[in-house]
This record gives structure tokens, C-alpha cells and sequence, in this order.
């Protein structure tokens, strides 16, 4: 009987590990997906530096708004087109032997099922894998050994939360026993700022990461020890104070008796309600024995039909009653009317969500997919009055909305009578997060059209068209959820050792821990030279087998093998400083 090796004498060597069947031995990667983000993870793995190879599989009826792949052929990323994720997809993909494999497919129960498939071609695997469903990540994460499961909904949903509150995001992270969070320069005290990350550039732009001396505004973000006193209280304290302010009943009442109501039967009622008060004046003006009561008295008594012949009346008195009689007869059908009618409508009404009260300073969310609940869950326990809507009445977040009591509203976003509907006049901030552009352009360009100063906050998902909307059309955020999350996906399968991914401005900023090998350019360097304002900044420094953090280390600190470098960095910024710590400087 053959006992099993230990992994380290099993475990090929890179080069027979990676080598395909053309003797390409680069690093092989798999990607599976059939929305915006295979392809915004496929070009951030391109553009990585890394020299590897890259596989993409895709479903044949991708997402229309999924852009051409024909421009990552081009760049030497072979494309596969399958209708279904097994052990035979992987095999003719080339699984046997690759390093990772990100399952980014828009269903959690499709990469689950994915990954077992994988695992059974390639036991030795790097998994990334994309998942919704919290409570089922868990188990996934036991599951699989080497294995990290992320979910761009998570990740996006604070920006968009902290962009609809004209608030920071509430993103932070722990490290070496400190918890570190972005906050407004004005919100912590000065000796809590760890490090800057926006601060004003020309035109009116914002510099992201920049040196110290730039960023010393009120409102510039940065990123702030939590001490006991975070600035998180203070936001939620103005969040909460928003969320509270006074309610108009009226306004509400008005709403319901519109929806309660249609336009003919009430112009009906009121006709006859003037004919009414008119003869019942009349009559009271000819009645001269009587006083005011026994008037008005004898006059809702002659409406109900009670009236009695009175000869002796003025002529002019007695045409009073007579129309006061007839008008009465037609009053009391229009009233019973008028009441069925309203209760039918106002139950058909509630049940379509249209006939809440007017809400004031609430966020109108449109969107209740994977990130839209996310966003409403986030909303909803900062206190924050919500409305919601999406014409899909089994939208992933219409349940979660009626668990929370969340007016829902079921329509189309695009149409100014749906917006309307949800108080878009007297609300504070509009989140267009649905999965169609077209619908979430529309819905912005409609809500500005009804408030020209709305906060709109839009979600798009090609960023290059995102970016240009925002400055066309005057929108003041617009955010693509595959671009701010294709960066934490890209380190993850690379197994970077990335500790947190921060949303700031249109970037998302990694943080990440980087070891300086023997030989690399970074071996002998200054820290100083790890440190490039608008692209990686550092934010401590450990020194080969201590354990002690240095949060404010000297820039003109040697650094040696070993020691580990803290910094929050661009995308490409980190790519070059993974360079410089990791490549022999004595190459070519």
C-alpha cells in the first residue's frame, strides 16, 4: 500500500505546475463570469504586470451591458463561451495546473456548484469566489481550504450609502490592535489622522493620496486611528437627526384622499356639495323665526330627505327647499359612493405601495438587487427614511423591504409619475442603483427635472461612461460597482496580502502589507522611497521578526529582507511597489 506524500514533497515545482500543453509556463488563471465585472476583473489582471495568462469563461447569453470582449482577445486573453460550469468547461479551459480560479457568475448556487467542479479537476487551486447570500459565505469559506469569498454588493453599498448621505463611507479595518477608519479631516482630532487621502487638486478635482501638506482643508478625507471616540458617532448622530425631523400629517392626509379618490366622482361630490350649502343659505335667510342652529338644523334634516310641505313659505324659500331636497336625494348615492370607491382604491393603492404618507428628508432608492437591498439594509439601520422602487415585484429586496417595513413601491423608475410617487419632491437624496442603465439614467435626468439642487447618487456600470455622465449631466455621483471592486478581487486571487479596500472618490484604494525580499530594488532603500504621494502611501513599517508596529516610522529608515512595509495605495501603485520589493534588482 502507497502512503500519501506530504504536501511539500507532492506539491510540483512552479514550472511543471503551469506549463500548458505549449510549453507556456506563466502563471495560468481562470475567470468565470457573465456580467460587467469578468470583464473589469479580466482587464485589472491584464494590466496587472504580473506576465500571466488568463482564461475567461463566459455564458452565451451574456448581459447586454457586459462590454466587447474582442478587446481582451487582443490583449491575449483566450476566451471561452459555455452554457454551464462543470468538470468538462474546466478541463477544455485548462484548469489541470492553473494557480486561481474567480467565480464572479451573478448566482450564488452557480459558483458553489462551479467551485466543487473545480476542486475536482484541480485540487491545488486558489478560489475567489463572488457571494451574496452572508450566511452562506461562512460555509463556503470552511469548505474550501485555500479559499476567499467576496461580495461586490458589500463592498460598493457603503460608497453608495455614504454618497446618498453626502456622509464617509463607514469603511474601516483592524490592524497590529488598531482599528483604522475613514473619516473628514474635521471629524478626529489632528493626533488620530494616520494618513491624508483627499485633498483639492486644480479645476476643482480632488487629489487622492496626496503628501501631508496638501490636505489640511475641513472636509478632505483621511485615514484616522478609532480611539474611543469615533467620528462614526458624530456622523450617525446628523443621520439620525435628519431621519427625525418633523413629519406633515396633513400632507399625508391629502395623499391618501388623492389616492382615495377619483377626479370625476370628487368633482361630483363637491358640486353637489355647493348646491347643498347655497340652498341651504337661502332657505335659512327666508326662515326668519328661527335662530342659527334651528337652521342649520332644519337644513341637514331637509337633505336626508325629512322635509316637510310648507305652503306659507316665500316662493324663493320654497325653490331653496325644493333644490335643497333634490340635492340631498343626489348627495347621499355620491357620499356611498364616494366611500366605496375610496376604500377600494386606497386597499388597491397600499397593495401597490402608492398610498403612504408624504415623507420629508427620506433617500428614494431605486434598485432592489443584490446591491440595492444592501444599500437599504445599511439605510435602514442608520434610522434613515427610505422609499423604495423597482418594477420587479420579486426583486431580491422587495421581502427585505416589507421585513423592514420599507414603503415599496412597485414601477417603473423611468417614469416622472413613479418618482413623484415616492416624494421625490421633498426627499433628500435619490440612489438609482437597478441593474438597467438606460432606467437609471432616465430616473436621475426625470428627478433633477422635478429639483434642480436633488442629490442624485447613480449607479452605472461602465466607469468611462459613469465618469462622463457625472460631469455632463450634473449628477453628483455616479459610481461603477465592477471598477470599484475589481481591484479587491484581482489581489485576492493573487493572494496579495491586501487587509482592506477602501472607497474614496472614484478610486478604490487597497490596503496592503508588502515584504521586501532579498536582492529586490526596495533591499537597502530608504522608506522613502516605498512612500509617492498620489499612489502608494505608507502607513507603517515592521522590521524583520519583531512583532512591534511602527505607525510613524522615519522616511529615512534602510529597509532590509524581511521587513514589512503598510500601505494604502492606487491599483497601480501597489503594482509597482509589489515590484520593487519582489524583483531581483540585479536583472535585466
Amino acid at each position: 500500500m502507497v502512503t500519501e506524500p506530504s504536501k511539500e514533497v507532492t506539491r510540483r515545482s512552479l514550472v511543471s505546475r503551469l506549463r500548458d500543453r505549449n510549453g507556456d509556463d506563466r502563471p495560468h488563471f481562470v475567470i468565470c463570469g457573465a456580467d460587467p465585472l469578468v470583464y473589469t476583473l479580466a482587464e485589472e489582471l491584464v494590466t496587472s504586470g504580473h506576465g500571466l495568462r488568463l482564461t475567461v469563461i463566459t455564458r452565451p447569453d451574456l448581459r447586454p451591458n457586459v462590454p466587447d470582449l474582442d478587446g481582451l482577445r487582443s490583449r491575449g486573453v483566450r476566451v471561452i463561451t459555455a452554457a454551464r460550469l462543470d468538470e468538462h468547461t474546466f478541463r477544455d479551459a485548462g484548469l489541470d495546473g492553473a494557480e486561481g480560479l474567480a467565480l464572479v457568475m451573478p448566482d450564488d448556487m452557480v459558483n458553489l456548484h462551479a467551485a466543487l467542479c473545480a476542486r475536482a479537476v484541480e485540487g491545488d487551486l486558489r478560489l475567489v469566489i463572488r457571494m451574496f447570500n452572508t450566511g452562506l459565505a461562512q460555509g463556503v469559506r470552511r469548505l474550501f481550504a485555500d479559499c476567499a469569498v467576496l461580495s461586490d454588493a458589500g463592498m460598493a453599498a457603503p460608497s453608495f450609502v455614504a454618497a446618498a448621505l453626502g456622509e464617509v463611507a463607514p469603511t474601516h479595518f483592524r490592524y497590529a490592535g488598531r482599528t483604522l477608519h475613514v473619516a473628514k479631516r474635521e471629524d478626529v482630532r489632528a493626533e488620530e489622522v494616520v494618513l491624508a487621502l483627499t485633498a483639492p487638486a486644480d479645476g476643482g478635482q480632488v487629489a487622492v493620496l496626496p503628501a501631508e501638506q496638501e490636505s489640511t482643508r475641513p472636509g478632505d478625507l483621511v485615514l484616522a486611528e478609532a480611539t474611543g471616540r469615533p467620528a462614526a458617532q458624530a456622523v450617525a448622530a446628523r443621520r439620525l437627526a435628519r431621519a427625525g425631523r418633523r413629519r406633515r400629517p396633513w400632507l399625508s392626509f391629502g395623499r391618501a384622499l388623492r389616492a382615495g379618490l377619483t377626479r370625476k366622482l370628487g368633482i361630483a361630490v363637491l358640486v353637489t356639495l355647493g348646491v347643498t350649502v347655497a340652498a341651504g343659505a337661502l332657505l335659512t335667510m327666508f326662515d326668519e323665526d328661527h335662530g342659527f342652529w334651528r337652521s342649520i338644523y332644519i337644513t341637514l334634516l331637509t337633505v336626508v330627505g325629512s322635509s316637510d310641505v310648507e305652503p306659507d313659505l316665500n316662493p324663493i324659500a320654497q325653490a331653496a327647499q325644493l333644490v335643497l331636497t333634490i340635492a340631498g336625494v343626489a348627495l347621499l348615492p355620491l357620499i356611498t359612493a364616494a366611500v366605496v370607491d375610496g376604500v377600494v382604491r386606497t386597499r388597491l393603492a397600499i397593495d401597490r405601495g402608492e398610498a403612504f404618507g408624504v415623507h420629508v428628508d427620506h433617500i428614494v432608492l431605486v434598485g432592489l438587487g443584490n446591491v440595492g437591498t444592501r444599500v437599504l439594509r445599511q439605510l435602514h439601520d442608520l434610522g434613515v427614511d427610505v422609499v423604495a422602487i423597482d418594477r420587479n415585484p420579486d426583486a431580491p429586496g422587495v421581502k427585505v423591504a416589507a421585513q423592514l417595513g420599507v414603503p415599496m413601491i412597485v414601477g417603473d423608475a423611468a417614469r416622472e409619475e413613479t418618482l413623484r410617487s415616492a416624494s421625490i419632491d421633498t426627499c433628500q437624496a435619490l440612489v438609482v442603483v437597478s441593474t438597467d442603465d438606460a432606467v437609471n439614467l432616465q430616473a436621475a435626468l426625470h428627478a433633477r427635472a422635478v429639483r434642480a439642487d436633488l442629490r442624485v447618487v447613480l449607479r452605472l456600470f461602465d466607469d468611462d461612461f459613469a465618469r462622463r455622465v457625472q460631469t455632463a449631466f450634473n449628477i453628483n455621483i455616479s459610481r461603477s460597482v465592477s471598477r470599484l471592486c475589481a481591484p479587491a478581487f484581482a489581489a485576492s486571487l493573487l493572494e496579495r496580502d491586501v487587509l482592506a479596500t477602501l472607497p474614496v472618490e472614484r478610486h478604490a484604494l487597497l490596503v496592503a502589507a508588502v515584504k521586501v525580499l532579498p536582492g529586490s530594488e526596495l533591499d537597502g532603500a530608504p522608506l522613502s522611497r516605498a512612500d509617492k504621494p498620489r499612489s502608494a502611501r505608507v502607513v507603517s513599517m515592521s522590521a524583520a521578526g519583531s512583532g512591534w508596529v511602527d505607525w510613524s516610522p522615519d522616511p529615512r529608515r534602510v529597509l532590509a529582507p524581511g521587513d514589512e512595509v503598510v500601505v494604502v495605495a492606487r491599483r497601480a501603485g501597489l503594482r509597482v511597489l509589489l515590484a520593487q520589493a519582489t524583483t531581483d534588482a540585479s536583472g535585466p
